[in-house]
């Protein structure tokens, strides 16, 4: 029992440490669009087209609310709308060139931000970092596999 405890503690202090890192990486971002917009957009970078329908549900807007939204990045040429190949009365919304440049460099600005931070680290510190690695990644693919609503 003492065990539980003490793991339950730890997955405690990770998630308080990671939630921590994550707001100051967005708060480190350029602040030229929403979080909303930027996460969409970067779905759509990673998943290629979708309805907007499984982009509302994916960032947990409302489909009105994401209908605004993808008409605002498609005016700013961000994104376009197509006719589904295999069922032309479906829309995808997908990233242009564009919206994936956009992307790839808000990904960069903040690896440059975090590379900046960790070169002030100790040497056992990044070795502690790198170890985690394997770990970290796996959060980001249940994570995406939580937000897309489907289990491992």
């Amino acid at each position: 029992m003492v065990r539980q405890e003490a793991a339950h503690g730890a997955t405690t202090d990770i998630g308080s440490a990671l939630y921590g890192l994550a707001t100051r990486a967005a708060r480190r971002l350029p602040r030229d669009m929403s979080l909303t917009s930027a996460a969409t957009l970067a779905t759509l970078d990673r998943t290629g087209p979708r309805r907007i329908t499984d982009l509302a549900a994916i960032e947990g807007v409302t489909q009105p609310a994401m209908t605004v939204l993808v008409r605002v990045m498609e005016e700013s040429g961000l994104v376009e709308r197509r006719r589904d190949a295999s069922d032309r009365r479906v829309t995808l919304v997908s990233a242009t060139e564009a919206g994936a440049a956009y992307v790839r460099a808000r990904r960069q600005a903040g690896v440059d931000a975090f590379a900046g931070l960790i070169d002030r680290l100790t040497d056992d510190e990044v070795e502690a970092l790198t170890a985690a690695l394997p770990a970290l990644l796996r959060l980001a693919v249940l994570d995406d596999q939580d937000r897309e609503g489907s289990k491992p």
